[in-house]
């Protein structure tokens, strides 16, 4: 676990300048006038805004079509290539880049095909959309191929350069072309123009520094190992295909319904209320690209007692970071918007902000379940259930959103969230006997709670940058100090010993 902490913290240090990175770029694109000095420069409107994660979120979906499943694969069946071949005879990688491309042509294929639907479906209301559709597919290449990329660097243990290019290297990039069209260099179709060529960027950066590694590789002779497993990888291949697709769309859709029936304008809002709720998600997405190999090697290895210490050890640290982030989030949301001066339309969205921060906090609280499913032999399992909640998923999705707006597509990711989770949590129980909730389990949510309730109500009167930081800083010490008192997660006081120990060396 060690090994996983330290990439973890450092993984999540360089996500997190990727999220401040993030921030100043919604903050371009939503504040009323983001430079006081300079007050003449373009404005994004909500329907601007709204389209740039409508892109990405159809790139995902072309992504995952894209993939043919071959992502999963790599990080399930790499630690079986690093055991019995030399890495410069490794084709691993060579195969899962030739059967990606040929996904790519597929969906290119298939995307132009229904280009139409697609003028039909959003003509009306996300003229945007239908304007610059066409531009989604260098989106969709680039992202396809930084992540077969990035699922080698999970396998060789090298997700901290992989994550700074997704999380921060990407958002950098955002901010210059976020500043081009601010400054008037260059107008929006030239903004979204470069803007669906950031992830062909860093996956040539990536591609660079793997290179120069010594980790790239390609070889078109078919290994011992290929030949050995191909059966097993193709089969996985298929069914994880579907599942990675329906995992896609579930996580997409959303915006889309939205965009089609309620317009870009409250797409924006919804997309305003889904980065906000994101931050939560850090450490999550952080630990989930360290533990793959660290899970795939112990599976293989039959080693359940570090699966379990590691599933369990999941759940309490990122229920405790969640609490952390969600409590200091929800505490100065409103006074926040109201000292960056976003758009007034945005404040529609807290009701969302809120609920898609409960789901946020249950995806937390159940750890690593779908990565110590996937990686096991038992990963049909998480195929199965998954189709089953898409199933249940989409027409209730459609229906909330069309009778209650963004609220309803936020209670319906709400229910999908706590249905999928327990599923998950029940197989493992039941299959494994791994329960990883405790008493400290509970502990840690009456701390958060009691945080909470003091700091809002002992500084709810204190307006301004005085009350943001009293609130911030008091709930901050609080969960801390409850942390250490309560003992609620081992890592805390190994963190701290660690500290301690190279305090001493420096002196």
């Amino acid at each position: 676990m060690g090994n996983i902490r330290k990439q973890t913290i450092i993984s999540s240090i360089l996500v997190y300048i990727g999220f401040f990175i993030g921030f100043i770029n919604n903050y371009f694109f939503t504040a009323k006038v983001p430079f006081w000095f300079y007050k003449s420069g373009n404005i994004f409107t909500p329907e601007q805004y709204a389209l740039t994660k409508v892109f990405t979120d159809i790139s995902q979906i072309m992504f995952a079509f894209g993939a043919l499943g071959i992502i999963p694969v790599v990080y399930k069946f790499y630690p079986y290539y690093k055991d019995n071949l030399e890495e410069k005879k490794t084709d691993l990688m060579t195969w899962a880049l030739l059967i990606t491309l040929i996904g790519f042509l597929l969906v290119l294929a298939g995307g132009l095909y229904f280009e139409p639907l697609i003028v039909r479906k959003f003509s009306e209301r996300s003229p945007l959309l239908v304007e610059f559709y066409l531009w989604v597919f260098p989106l969709a290449a680039g992202m396809l191929l930084f992540s077969v990329i990035e699922s080698f660097c999970w396998a060789l243990q090298r997700s901290v350069v992989s994550n700074f290019l997704k999380e921060t290297g990407i958002r950098a990039l955002i901010s210059v072309l976020i500043a081009f069209y601010y400054f008037k260099v260059i107008s929006y179709r030239t903004f979204i123009c470069l803007f669906s060529l950031h992830y062909l960027v860093v996956f040539s950066v990536l591609l660079v520094y793997l290179y120069r590694s010594g980790h790239l590789h390609f070889t078109f002779t078919v290994s011992r190992v290929t030949r050995k497993f191909w059966k097993k990888m193709v089969s996985m291949q298929i069914l994880l295909y579907s599942g990675t697709c329906i995992a896609a769309v579930a996580a997409t859709i959303d915006t889309l319904i939205i965009a089609s029936l309620k317009g870009l304008s409250t797409a924006g809002i919804f997309v305003f209320a889904q980065f906000a709720s994101s931050l939560i998600q850090v450490p999550q997405r952080s630990i989930t690209a360290i533990s793959a190999s660290v899970l795939s090697r112990a599976w293989k290895d039959k080693n359940y007692k570090e699966i379990e210490r590691i599933y369990s050890r999941s759940c309490i640290n990122l229920l405790l970071m969640s609490l952390f982030i969600f409590g200091n989030l929800w505490l100065n949301m409103v006074p926040g918007m109201q000292l960056f001066r976003i758009q007034d339309a945005y404040t529609a969205g807290m009701g969302v902000v809120f609920v898609l921060g409960m789901a946020r906090m249950i995806d937390a609280v159940t750890g690593l379940n779908t990565m110590v499913i996937n990686t096991s032999t038992f990963w049909r399992f998480d195929f199965y259930s998954s189709v089953i909640l898409l199933a249940f998923r989409l027409p209730l999705t459609y229906f909330l959103i069309k009778n209650y707006g963004i609220i309803g597509s936020a209670f319906a990711e709400l229910t999908a969230v706590t249905l999928i989770n327990f599923a998950r949590y029940e197989f493992l129980r039941r299959k494994f006997r791994m329960q990883p909730f405790n008493q400290k389990t509970f502990y840690s949510i009456v701390l958060a709670v009691a945080a909470y309730g003091i700091c809002y109500f002992a500084f709810r009167s204190v307006g301004g940058w005085t009350g943001l930081i009293l609130r911030g800083i008091t709930f901050s010490l609080m969960m801390i100090a409850g942390i250490f008192y309560g003992k609620l997660t081992p890592d805390a006081g190994q963190l701290y010993e660690v500290f301690l120990k190279r305090i001493g060396k420096s002196k």
